[in-house]
């Protein structure tokens, strides 16, 4: 007789549990483990498998094939490579359903494609394509939660690419357990990796996010699939950020820009257009800076506001960059270079809604708070970028140059930058280096320009 076994999984780090505790032993997160209860199989001696024959890496790589979005297959590593398998999350409504759609009708032009919604029905699915105006004749479309139908009927049409909207909804056929818990997730995300593997199909499968935003379900879901992709958005705009956090066919953390429409998520070429709103005439407190988000540099407008502060403890607040980053730079400012912000309100901004975490933006912000305290506004060709030191000194930033030549494409004619961060050979055409060693020097350079 086969028995039934019940765990307790981590909903954060995946670990199991013979019990349910109160913190997960593995990663120590409290009140993560949820029950459970799967079928373990008779407990009788099984047959030794045959033993498993080796391969060299010297045979062919598995192709790739693009999917229709340039920004989208930037993001996954130049193209879908066979046999992976792809996890998409984000927010509702963000846009994944009609990411999903547009790739399919635009693959399914060259190769098989089925796309199996457990949300929608087959006329819903139909209305939302016409609606994008997509005609999309040879896709294969299901509405189905069945796991096992899906798969028997992508593999009797040969499918190349499987899409999967979405997982949660999905139920297999081995487990007892309503669809969404963490039983099914499981064995449904395993089931389409060893699918995925076995017959070389690619796969993409929506996943929901829990508040946090995180993929709602064990986190070894993440760790079974090869691609895992998030959807970012400010709540106020049209355009859309993709961000993988983890490739195995590609560099991790690469973004893709698009914009919501009325025909669907387009690409977004010039994705700095998004991040620069600057105004007609130059303002204080304002000031662009060239920061390096994933592989790619992006031009952002830095907006700072400084102002006496009202209350007996100043306001420190950071729209875009880490609040105890900013709590540094205002005590090297004050140390180094005279600018004391301590009875004063302040209020840091990246325009766009965009979060960046590397060190670049330390003296950019620094400028733009020196520009807001003391009412000058800084030139409006003016790029700054550049780290800071609690010594005060302005260290160098990795790919200097490559900022430069994004810079100097978007028009930009002068650059603060670190000494350090020169180049060797010649520089942008047209483009004016102005480089400095130390914050007090970057603070003169920028009010004189």
């Amino acid at each position: 007789m086969a028995r039934t076994q019940t765990v307790f999984v981590c909903s954060a780090c995946g670990g199991e549990s013979p019990k349910w505790q109160g913190q997960c032993p593995a990663c120590t997160e409290w009140n993560s483990l949820s029950r459970l209860t799967g079928v373990a199989g008779p407990s009788v001696l099984r047959p030794t498998a045959p033993a498993a024959v080796g391969q060299s890496l010297t045979g062919s790589a598995a192709a790739r094939f693009t999917l229709g979005l340039g920004e989208l297959d930037r993001v996954v590593g130049g193209g879908m490579t066979g046999g992976s398998v792809c996890l998409l999350g984000g927010e509702p409504g963000i846009g994944k359903s009609t990411l999903l759609l547009q790739v399919a009708a635009a693959v399914s032009a060259e190769r098989p494609v089925l796309y199996a919604s457990g949300e929608e029905s087959v006329a819903q699915t139909t209305l939302r394509a016409q609606r994008l105006g997509l005609v999309p004749e040879k896709l294969g479309v299901l509405s189905s939660s069945a796991l096992e139908q899906i798969l028997a009927l992508a593999t009797d049409r040969g499918a190349q690419l499987l899409l999967i909207d979405s997982i949660q909804t999905m139920q297999s056929e081995a487990l007892d357990g309503a669809p969404g818990s963490l039983a099914q997730l499981r064995e449904c995300t395993a089931a389409l990796v060893r699918f995925a593997k076995s017959s070389a199909t690619a796969i993409i499968i929506v996943g929901h996010v829990t508040k946090d935003g995180a993929i709602a379900g064990p986190k070894l879901l993440e760790h079974l699939v090869d691609t895992v992709l998030y959807f970012e958005s400010d709540a106020a705009s049209r355009f859309r950020i993709l961000r993988a956090t983890k490739n195995r066919f590609g560099a991790a953390n690469e973004l893709g820009f698009f914009a919501m429409g009325e025909i669907g998520l387009q690409e977004v070429k010039n994705p700095s257009a998004i991040f620069l709103s600057r105004h007609a005439e130059p303002v204080p407190g304002s000031l662009v800076m060239v920061a390096r988000d994933g592989g790619r540099a992006l031009l952002i407008e830095v907006q700072a506001l400084v102002d006496h502060a009202r209350a007996a403890m100043p306001r420190r607040v950071a729209q875009g960059v880490d609040t105890n980053r900013l709590s540094m730079l205002l005590a090297v400012m004050s140390r180094h270079a005279g600018v004391a912000l301590a009875d004063f309100d302040v209020f840091v901004n990246l325009v766009g809604g965009l979060q960046i975490s590397e060190t670049a933006t330390d003296l950019p912000l620094a400028l733009a708070l020196v520009s807001s305290l003391r009412s000058v506004a800084l030139p409006m060709d003016l790029v700054v970028f550049g780290e800071l030191g609690l010594t005060g000194e302005v260290r160098p930033v990795a790919h200097g140059e490559e900022r430069m030549r994004e810079l100097a494409k978007q028009g930009y004619r002068r650059v603060i930058l670190p000494r350090q961060n020169m180049p060797r050979g010649h520089a942008p055409e047209g483009v004016q280096l102005v480089p400095v060693t130390s914050l007090a020097a970057a603070v003169e350079a920028a009010l004189q320009s």
